[in-house]
């Protein structure tokens, strides 16, 4: 199956636009289990705000929240797909300036020295664009997601060493929900990366933050850890905004890798409560948008 880059930069341009102004289901749930589990009033009060204010936005087809974020794209190339590689980056890249000059959409990427914003949310190295392959015959799957800053902020890395262990990797990751409190628009998914390299282990964290929530981790001691955490982390009372309660996090969601003997890296990485993504796979049998 080959795909032609005019369509890539046609979803891209779809993708983005989708994930700034639909919140897929599963958190749409995540706000119904945690509402129902609310044990504080004020909480009660400020999930059901929030719950309202996305229903506002979807009804009045408008973005969930200001920040546009930094756009990623996670693009999956399964067996028997034929793709200029170069090509398809460059046709993402058009698809996300296309979005944001054609919607219009607010422009939330910079020069990290000169601050200049080229308004197109693009710029040296954005939008990122990760790529993977599958084992899915003839089917290329792009998700597209729009991450803030305000949650983004809530990002730590920590080189523990192995005679830390698990409590270690514990006491690192409440630390960190707790430090960042309600500056990253909790309830929250709570990614944590484990093993693996410096790199690797922060971008493990992004992945499970962004993962579905209802999603669990493949490895069993990861799924495990982040049963644990999940409880302790709704443990803690900073509650939805930040204003207290039972509902700091929608989940904690942990990936694991391999990694030294000398070592034991352990990042986080925090999604806000409009944790927004968009997917659409392009098969032999057509196109499918979805979350």
């Amino acid at each position: 199956m080959k795909v032609d880059p005019a369509t890539i930069e046609d979803v891209a341009k779809l993708l983005y636009i989708r994930a700034l102004k639909l919140l897929p289901d599963d958190i749409k749930l995540g706000f119904s289990r945690l509402s129902a589990n609310e044990g504080d009033a004020t909480g009660r009060s400020v999930l059901a705000t929030m719950v309202e204010n996305i229903a506002i936005a979807e009804r009045t087809n408008n973005l969930l929240c200001q920040d546009t974020g930094v756009p990623i794209y996670n693009v999956v190339i399964g067996r028997g797909v034929e793709v200029d590689g170069v090509a398809l980056k460059a046709a993402i890249a058009r698809g996300c300036e296309a979005a944001t000059r054609g919607h219009p959409l607010r422009s939330s990427v910079v020069h990290p020295l000169t601050r200049i914003n080229e308004q197109t949310s693009c710029g040296r190295r954005v939008p990122v664009i990760n790529i993977d392959f599958s084992e899915q015959e003839n089917a290329l799957t792009i998700e597209m997601i729009p991450k803030g800053s305000g949650s983004e902020n809530g990002s730590f890395l920590k080189m523990c060493i192995p005679a830390e262990g698990i409590d270690g990797i514990k006491t690192f990751v409440i630390d960190k929900v707790m430090e960042a409190g309600g500056k990253v628009c909790p309830p929250t998914i709570v990614g944590v990366g484990v093993g693996g390299t410096s790199d690797l282990c922060m971008h493990l964290a992004k992945v499970a933050a962004t993962r579905p929530l209802g999603s669990v981790c493949d490895d069993p001691e990861g799924a495990r850890l982040e049963s644990e955490l999940s409880v302790a982390v709704n443990a803690l009372g900073i509650g939805a905004q930040g204003l207290g309660g039972d509902s700091t996090a929608f989940a904690v969601h942990v990936e694991t890798a391999a990694t030294h003997i000398t070592l034991n890296p352990v990042a986080v990485n925090i999604q806000c409560h409009s944790a927004r993504r968009a997917t659409v796979t392009i098969a032999l049998e057509g196109i499918r948008f979805g979350f």
